[in-house]
């Protein structure tokens, strides 16, 4: 079991006249792989023709120059999936196509609806069961082929994107355009940049856009629709009324640290959220360790803050992501050594602030705690850069029921015990907010407190507590 939350997953879009996109897209579909690692896909259009590839796997895996040189066009979309609606089968790897008449559309979501079932029943049977093609399926039946400025896209769209409940932030093309939506929450990000040789480009975080050189202009605002094609980049407002609440696992988790959301730097934000954490328990101890990758900003900030020295204790392996070999049982009993390694002269005989960024079942955790006891500390006080996770989320993290969440079925205490430390301390609600010094976010999994009605009678509220 994964002891922090799946990821969203990564979506980005290039309109460029002048280039062939098909790079552009790989590269920033490797920006965003952190944020998915159960399929790619790209989807590419010469202004005639819409021609799609996907497959299982990291990209590097899916695509080489061979495939990517097949893909042909000037502009195009890219999707990095976690399956967070749909098992991890070829059939639910995007972005998805449908042709309908002559205009030919692909689409890839970042999120999750909230009305899948309404949707359902409101399309027929025999539509996929998948969110993200009940999306494609409501946008499809309302595309007037026969239009004659080709704009049957884009008005299917404005009709199609306000019956969708929940979270998702789009990218759409047909033959000739590109265009981007964001739900009028805004519980995903999705950015828009500018390419220095003409172009434009979305995007789920920043530093996709670092990575093909493009130039962050702004974000794409809560239920706004941004359409991209040969005249240019046109906003338009599908929503009567928004309510902006980006996810706040995007600064603690999700999003990369050199991204910035709300303008602001994810990496200065957890930065913070160490600083304030150290504030609010303190620990008597010899040293800081991070647990990497996500934690690190966050030690450095308790360590700045609280005045013990920072060290790497851990060492990850960079090379561990989507395996097709089971391991063994031994293996699996050590599971957590093939992501991660002690550094025994760093932990032995010392007092260890472990620091995460967060804990959402606790097994991997314990395992953990385990490790940096059995090289040598004397001392393990664990610090969590984020308030306790008791809630199911329905917006795109990937988490089943109440039961399976440590934190709604036992007391801090309890869970420090479990986990086998000798303090834990969270960082506080308040505080986590204060970190991102910005407003209107998603706090369901931390408070409970859900933006959009969801369905309490769901198999995700169900909680058998245990000791």
């Amino acid at each position: 079991m994964k002891s922090a939350p799946g990821e969203a997953c990564g979506v980005f879009g290039v309109y460029a006249p002048s280039q062939r996109v098909s790079p552009l897209i790989y590269f920033g579909l490797f920006a965003l792989q952190h944020r998915g690692q159960e399929s790619a896909g790209i989807a590419t259009s010469d202004g005639r023709t819409v021609t799609v590839y996907k497959d299982l796997g990291l990209v590097a895996q899916v695509f080489d120059e061979a495939k990517i040189a097949g893909l042909d066009g000037h502009l195009g979309i890219g999707h990095t999936r976690y399956s967070t609606t749909g098992s991890t089968h070829w059939t639910n790897a995007q972005p998805i196509h449908r042709q309908v008449g002559t205009t030919s559309v692909a689409l890839a979501h970042n999120g999750n609806l909230t009305n899948t079932r309404q949707l359902a029943h409101e399309l027929g049977s025999g539509v996929e069961t998948s969110d993200s093609a009940l999306m494609v399926e409501a946008i499809a039946r309302r595309i007037d082929d026969e239009r004659s400025d080709e704009r049957g896209l884009e008005k299917a769209m404005f009709e199609a994107l306000p019956t969708f409940e929940g979270a998702f932030s789009l990218v759409v093309m047909d033959q000739g355009r590109v265009i981007g939506a964001r739900d009028p929450h805004g519980f995903r990000p999705l950015c828009l940049g500018e390419l220095p040789e003409g172009g434009w480009v979305l995007a789920s975080e920043t530093a996709a856009l670092d990575l093909v050189g493009a130039t962050f202009r702004r974000d794409v605002e809560p239920g706004e629709m941004v359409v991209i094609d040969a005249t240019g980049v046109r906003s338009l407002r599908p929503f009567e009324s928004t309510d902006p609440r980006l996810c706040i696992f995007e600064y603690v988790y999700f999003a990369r640290p050199d991204s910035r959301l709300h303008g602001q730097s994810v990496h200065a934000a957890r930065r913070r959220m160490g600083a304030t954490l150290a504030e609010e328990h303190p620990a008597d101890a010899d040293v800081v360790v991070p647990v990497p990758e996500s934690g690190i900003p966050a030690a450095q900030g308790y360590s700045a803050a609280s005045g013990i020295p920072y060290a790497d204790g851990l060492v990850k392996n960079r090379y561990v992501g989507r395996t097709f070999i089971e391991p063994s049982q031994s293996m699996r009993d050590r599971g957590i050594r093939i992501k991660l390694n002690p550094i025994p002269e760093t932990l032995a005989g010392k007092r260890v602030v472990l620091v995460d960024d967060s804990i959402v079942r606790g097994s991997t955790t314990r395992q953990l705690v385990e490790m940096v006891r059995s090289a040598g500390a004397a001392e393990v006080h664990l610090r969590v850069s984020s308030p306790p996770y008791r809630w199911p989320c329905f917006y795109g993290m990937d988490t089943s029921d109440r039961s399976t969440l440590i934190a709604a079925r036992m007391e801090i205490d309890e869970i420090r015990r479990h986990l086998g430390a000798d303090s834990l301390g969270y960082l506080s609600l308040p505080g986590l907010l204060a970190a991102t010094e910005a407003d209107g976010f998603c706090t369901a999994c931390l408070s409970g407190e859900y933006p959009t009605p969801v369905d309490i009678s769901s198999s995700k509220f169900v909680l058998e507590r245990t000791t």
